[in-house]
């Protein structure tokens, strides 16, 4: 997180969170704590970081991206 008035360091991490406020439909208080934990689990470990592809990974998953760049 930056000082006030440095915005750009949490851009990453506010565009992040606005995506998964929009995608994931039990963000909306209804449900349990522990209900909420696991759908976001789920989102990040099973779609996000595996299925849902990303512009500024050439339009590939993580996933895919590191595996092509890393090995």
């Amino acid at each position: 997180m930056s000082r006030k008035g440095n915005c750009w360091d949490n851009a990453c991490a506010e565009s992040f969170f606005k995506t998964l406020k929009t995608e994931e439909g039990k963000l909306n208080g209804k449900y349990s704590a522990d209900d909420v934990r696991q759908a976001v689990f789920f989102y990040v470990e099973g779609y996000y970081s595996r299925e849902r592809i990303h512009s500024v990974l050439d339009y590939l998953s993580p996933n895919e991206y590191y595996s092509k760049n890393v090995a």
